[in-house]
Order: C-alpha cells, then sequence, then structure tokens
C-alpha cells in the first residue's frame, strides 16, 4: 500500500445500525468535529454554527435551508492553499457555486474550475479573473468554447476528436491560441459508487490512454498551429477516500508523457490530477488529511517523472467537496414521526429529494441530529425521509434519534455544503432553499430562497 494510501474499506458491508451495539442518549447530542463545521457546537442545548443559534436561523429564514459556514469554508481553502503552495488549486465549482464563493475564492487566491457556460457566467459576473478559470466538460457547445475564448479563460480541457477541431477552428478565426490539456482517462477505478467514478474506459469522460485515443488527440493538438498543448489532466472519480488510485493514474500519465517526448519532441509543463478527495459524511468515515494529500501527489509526481528522466511539471489539483462540504449543513423542521412497529421510525422532514438527492441517486450516508434541543430519551432507529411522492425520498436511509422526537422539532444533517444546493431541483413543485452563510454570530442570504412565484414564472 502507497505510503499515501488511506483504506476505506466497502462501507456498503458495515454492520448495519440496527444490528450495531446500542447508542447511549448521550451520543445522540454529541456533535463530531470531524463531520460538522468547525464552528459547530451546542449551547442551552440547541446547535450553533458560526455562533448562531439554528433556532433563530429557522425563525428568520425558514425550513428546509441550506447555513454554510463561512469561517470554516475560508479556512479549508487557506488549508489547500497553504498545503500545496508552489502547485495550483482550482477549486471544483460544480460542487457548489455562487457569486459569493467566486468572491471568497478570489480573497484567498485560488482557482476555478468551470463545467458549463452558466457556471462560467458567475464567475464572470463578480469580476474573477478569467487566467484563473479552467473550463471542463464533455461536450462544450460552440457558444461555451467562444465565451471562454473571449473571456481569456486560463485553460480548457479538451475530451474529444470534435472538441478539439471545433477549439482549433474557433481559435483560428479570431487569431487566439489558448492553452488546453487533455482529459485522460487513465484506467484507474476509485473505489467509489459507478456514477461518481470517472477514471475507467467505459464512460463519456476523457479520452482512453489504453485505446491510444489519448496519443492520438496529442497529434491532433500539435497540428493545429491555433492550440497550445500545456499538460494532462486526470480526474479518476468523487469522494475518494484510498488515494492509492492516484500513485497508479500519475505512473499511467508519465507513460504518456514519456511518450509525446520521444514522437515529438515536446515536454508538456503541466499535470493536472483531478481532485475527489472524500469527506467524512457519518461516525466511521475517515477523510484523508490534506497535507497528507498534498505531500503524497507530489511525492508521487516527483517520483514518476524523475523514474522517466522528465522535468516535474506544475502540478494542478482540484479540490470541491472537500473545500465546501463540511462547512454546510441542511436545517428541516419535523412533520409527521411515524412508528412501523418491529422495524424502524419514519421522521418525515419539510424537504427531501429536492434539496438533496444524493440519497436517492447513489446511496450516500449523513449524520442527522435533533438541532432543537438536546434529548435524554432513549435512541429510536430511524429513517430522515422527505415529503415527496416517491418511496425512495429519502436523507438518512437509517440511523438513531431520541424516541421523544416530535412536530416541530428542528433535524439538522451534517456535510451538506457540496452537491446539494447545486444538484436541487423542484420536483413536486417545491421552492429551492435558500443558502445562509453565518459568521461570528452574523448571517447573510447568499442565494436567495424561492417562492411560488419563481416557480410559476416563465409558464405560459
Amino acid at each position: 500500500m502507497s505510503r499515501f494510501a488511506h483504506p476505506a474499506g466497502d462501507r456498503h458491508a458495515e454492520t448495519p445500525p440496527h444490528e450495531r451495539p446500542p447508542l447511549a442518549p448521550d451520543d445522540l447530542n454529541r456533535i463530531n468535529p470531524a463531520i460538522w463545521p468547525r464552528t459547530s457546537g451546542r449551547t442551552d442545548g440547541a446547535l450553533t454554527v458560526g455562533h448562531m443559534d439554528v433556532r433563530d436561523l429557522a425563525r428568520e429564514y425558514g425550513t428546509p435551508l441550506y447555513v454554510l459556514d463561512e469561517d470554516d469554508v475560508r479556512s479549508r481553502m487557506r488549508d489547500y492553499a497553504t498545503a500545496f503552495a508552489g502547485s495550483e488549486v482550482h477549486y471544483a465549482g460544480k460542487a457548489f457555486l455562487c457569486k459569493e464563493i467566486v468572491r471568497w475564492l478570489q480573497d484567498e487566491g485560488l482557482g476555478l474550475d468551470v463545467a458549463s457556460g452558466g457556471e462560467l457566467a458567475v464567475a464572470l459576473s463578480v469580476g474573477f479573473p478569467a487566467e484563473r478559470i479552467t473550463l471542463h466538460g464533455n461536450n462544450k457547445s460552440v457558444a461555451e468554447l467562444t465565451r471562454a475564448l473571449e473571456a481569456g479563460v486560463g485553460h480548457i480541457v479538451v475530451d474529444s476528436y470534435e472538441e478539439i477541431a471545433r477549439l482549433g477552428f474557433l481559435a483560428e478565426q479570431r487569431g487566439l491560441r489558448p492553452k488546453v490539456m487533455i482529459r485522460v482517462t487513465t484506467g484507474v477505478e476509485a473505489h467509489t459508487h459507478e456514477f461518481i467514478a470517472t477514471a475507467h474506459d467505459d464512460q463519456k469522460f476523457g479520452l482512453s490512454l489504453n485505446t491510444g485515443a489519448a496519443a492520438e488527440a496529442v497529434r491532433r493538438i500539435l497540428a493545429l498551429p491555433s492550440l497550445e498543448l500545456v499538460g494532462l489532466h486526470s480526474h479518476i472519480g468523487s469522494q475518494i477516500v484510498d488515494t492509492a488510485g492516484f500513485e497508479v493514474a500519475a505512473r499511467r500519465l508519465a507513460t504518456l508523457l514519456v511518450q509525446i517526448k520521444e514522437e515529438h519532441d515536446v515536454v508538456l509543463p503541466e499535470l493536472d490530477l483531478g481532485g475527489g478527495y472524500g469527506i467524512a459524511y457519518v461516525d466511521d468515515d475517515e477523510a484523508p488529511g490534506v497535507k497528507g494529500i498534498a505531500d503524497g501527489l507530489r511525492e508521487i509526481v516527483h517520483k514518476v517523472c524523475t523514474d522517466a528522466g522528465l522535468p516535474v511539471p506544475r502540478l494542478t489539483v482540484e479540490p470541491g467537496r472537500a473545500i465546501v462540504g463540511p462547512g454546510g449543513i441542511t436545517l428541516y423542521e419535523v412533520g409527521t414521526v411515524k412508528d412501523v412497529e418491529g422495524l424502524r421510525t419514519y421522521v418525515s422532514i419539510d424537504g427531501g429529494m429536492s434539496d438533496n438527492v444524493r440519497t436517492a441517486l447513489y446511496g450516500a450516508e449523513y449524520t442527522a441530529v435533533l438541532a432543537s434541543r438536546e434529548s435524554t430519551a432513549e435512541p429510536m432507529l430511524s429513517r430522515v425521509v422527505g415529503k415527496h411522492c416517491e418511496s425512495g425520498d429519502m436523507i438518512v436511509r437509517d440511523c438513531y434519534l431520541p424516541a421523544d422526537l416530535a412536530p416541530g422539532d428542528l433535524i439538522a444533517i451534517a456535510a451538506t455544503g457540496a452537491y446539494c444546493r447545486s444538484l436541487a431541483n423542484n420536483y413536486n413543485y417545491l421552492p429551492r432553499p435558500a443558502v445562509v452563510a453565518v459568521s461570528g454570530g452574523k448571517t447573510r442570504v447568499i442565494v436567495q430562497g424561492e417562492t411560488e412565484d419563481d416557480l410559476l414564472r416563465g409558464q405560459l
């Protein structure tokens, strides 16, 4: 095992909650600092984030409500910037993007990855430096590529032969020579769900190393004077805690770098190993530390390149979830508590798969706590479910909550800062919740919540 590896095990093979040793009532009130935002705690029994009582947040802004701990998110941005000093850190905007997040990135000196023209528009709308933006996507439109060229984005990661030709033509028309990277599928299987593993050959992203498609992409780009090939890009998946896969991917990319040097006498100066670093969602999770990630990746890149007789390229990484995920929570109000005798209790909340589709989409796990008060009641096996007309509409499949839980109580779900608001939808015509930033006892809305008028707008 690599010194950089972090064994994760098979989470689906873990002991089901109802077969584990019983919890003590005090365990239900505990706020695990590895899971909750860094400023979290309890005051007078209620959960606090950013020195704000969640009961006050619910009264002022309603529920469901996304709450983002600004100090937590900014501190993680700084952690990555410090750990990867001398390398490039680009935040993966797909995790969660809004104007305020872009301002924080600019303040903290990070770059930004965008995966669509819309995400690019968010960044440009607040004056984020275009040269610090990388554009991704497996099917970029002519309009998206044109906007990226005219804005002067720093890098465009090409994903197909068609895109190489399309981008080369658009750049030549405008007398431009953008910096491009090739997204390479290295054949590495990340230990994660099929829907979020992205480096095996049988999927939509990138150009295969194994079939020679990536090498052919190099030839096509080098034949176009309107494109400047500067590096290779790899992304092996999401929510990765067993990071040994990065070493395998880096070694395979190094073989392509050697091939490029031998065939074309070209040395590429950049190597982007993507992101996907996992975070802790439940007590059993162990997330890799930032310094360990940085030291391990640097060691890997240095070793594989020196072994291959290549100069060490500039390294870029793309953390998204690891920066914004732990700093977010979602607040819900309990509506009904329904006991199914001999099985479990169904706790229905006022949101669901419209504000967090991850559980329904690929079996994500979460931690839930009673947030509006503490309780000394015995634990009851619970399933936190939404209000949508779907049996699969659940937020937490199995957890323990106090047996005295009642309608009107507030429940908080930890680690919802990533891929919750960004995947939110209006199923059953539920408005998407607001996002409120908290810091030092102060709050501000950074994304307004929708109303029914918003849902009807545009209908004829």
